[in-house]
């Protein structure tokens, strides 16, 4: 790509969006050194703070999800949007974006409307099995659809769709790391089995409590365990291992630094199933226990978890059974070599490679049609 492009990448709200985003930005980069990329944000959210510090300016919108708690309150969700919109259209006006991009998350709706309304190629970049309403919204305007699993036609036009998987935090494939290296960096003995439990940013409870029940259990195992319980978390969680005696056989973190590391050292990972989460699993062939979250619209982690299980990828155990069933079948599962076999080998099998840099050609594409 010789001459200078303007991209318009919008989305975010948690990580499984941002993440993907500044991956497709810097695949965009790799090939046009002199695109000028503008990311919009929603006010407040952690995109605002993430995508500055990986070199690229942002804008951000008033706009916020739906109560559907307390349906009164969405009359301030409703001005934000209106808002929004306003504010997107004029960015769109400012920017002048040879294409925009959406990956999910609050401001995608208004950025995309606008751009579409002002005659910009939209390109959406679907991150679950099950679409979201906004996507769904969005798609007949949209030039182009990407997506990580198969049959995703049921929600959009079949001629829009390319299969192109979800792109990944490429530090965490780094093929020079040894299994004894990362488990060496956590303290721990590689010759035993070693299960990564990952509670996310903020904490999972449900995870978190299960692990504050079983450590007697898991002590008595002989299991190693990394625990990342999110900083909501990380209090009570010391407070508990202080209780059981600080056993060495638990490594309790707020927050990973160095996830390739903890990945590289783990037998079996037991993770939330967002779909960025699943992605790298897919990619790195890492044996999982899914528990969906139950706190998420159209409750898409339950989609994607049990498209996993159907193929014999991964184990699904589900939010309401994870206290009395999680950590029995983490520390069953994680001595049956058959099992762990097994899921890596079909959990790889579901892989996109070099999603961020097929997505970018894509975008290229659309703008030499243009």
């Amino acid at each position: 790509m010789k001459r200078t492009i303007r991209v318009l990448i919008s989305g975010g709200g948690t990580g499984g969006h941002i993440f993907p985003a500044i991956s497709i930005a810097n695949a965009i980069k790799v090939k046009c050194p002199d695109a000028e990329i503008l990311f919009v944000g929603a006010d407040n959210r952690m995109e605002m703070e993430k995508v500055p510090a990986a070199g690229y300016p942002i804008k951000g919108l008033p706009v916020s999800g739906f109560n559907r708690s307390n349906p009164l309150a969405n009359f301030k969700v409703l001005w934000r949007l209106w808002r929004s919109l306003r504010m997107a259209r004029r960015i769109v006006r400012d920017f002048r974006p040879d294409v925009a991009v959406g990956v999910g998350g609050y401001a995608s709706g208004p950025t995309l409307w606008a751009a579409a309304h002002r005659g910009v190629p939209t390109l959406i970049q679907e991150q679950n099995s099950y679409a979201g309403v906004t996507n769904k919204l969005l798609a007949s305007k949209a030039h182009t659809i990407c997506v990580a699993y198969d049959g995703m036609e049921r929600f959009f036009p079949a001629e829009k769709l390319v299969l192109t998987g979800n792109p990944v935090r490429q530090d965490l494939c780094n093929e020079a790391l040894t299994r004894t290296e990362a488990a060496a960096f956590f303290g721990f003995d590689p010759n035993k089995k070693i299960i990564l439990l990952i509670g996310g940013s903020l904490g999972a409870l449900t995870l978190n409590t299960a692990v504050a029940e079983s450590i007697p259990e898991i002590v008595k195992s002989g299991v190693q365990l990394i625990w990342q319980c999110g900083k909501r978390f990380d209090e009570r969680a010391k407070m508990v291992l202080e209780a059981a005696g600080n056993p060495t056989c638990i490594k309790q973190m707020p927050f990973i630094a160095r996830m390739d590391l903890a990945y590289k050292a783990a037998d079996l990972v037991i993770s939330r199933a967002g779909a960025s989460s699943i992605s790298e699993l897919c990619l790195l062939g890492k044996p999982v226990i899914l528990v969906p979250s139950p706190n998420v619209a159209e409750d898409h982690q339950t989609k994607n978890a049990e498209a996993l299980s159907s193929k014999g990828a991964a184990i699904l155990v589900r939010d309401t059974e994870a206290r009395q069933r999680l950590m029995p079948c983490a520390l069953s599962v994680v001595h049956d070599e058959e099992s762990l076999t097994s899921m890596s080998r079909e959990i790889a099998a579901l892989a996109q490679r070099d999603s961020a840099a097929r997505i970018a050609d894509i975008i290229f594409d659309i703008v030499n049609k243009k």
